[in-house]
């Protein structure tokens, strides 16, 4: 699961052009919004409605962690941005969800 973007160093994060257009982004923005989802079910939160990502970053650490900004729906209708970090390894087909909150920006 490589993203467009090019490479980077190892440990620098690089900006990912291209977000909306990006295929593997967009998804991992969804699974991140559906693995909130899915923690937060049991404790009867407000469910997201996944929208875009809207900017992504990379940076190769053992695997690559993925930073998002990333655009859902409240139940109420509203539009609100969160900031998402997943880490992919692609080798072993896992990926985590290890940070999911409103974002400051």
């Amino acid at each position: 699961m490589a993203a467009s973007g090019g490479g980077g160093r190892l440990g620098g994060r690089t900006e990912i052009k291209d977000v909306k257009s990006n295929k593997e982004i967009q998804d991992l923005g969804k699974y991140s919004v559906e693995e909130y989802n899915s923690r937060k079910s049991s404790k009867n939160r407000e469910q997201l409605t996944f929208s875009a990502v809207v900017k992504a970053e990379k940076q190769v650490v053992s695997g690559i962690k993925y930073y998002l900004t990333i655009e859902a729906t409240q139940k109420d209708g509203v539009l609100k941005s969160f900031d998402a970090v997943v880490v992919v390894k692609p080798w072993i087909k896992s990926k985590q969800l290890l940070r999911f909150v409103p974002s400051t920006n």
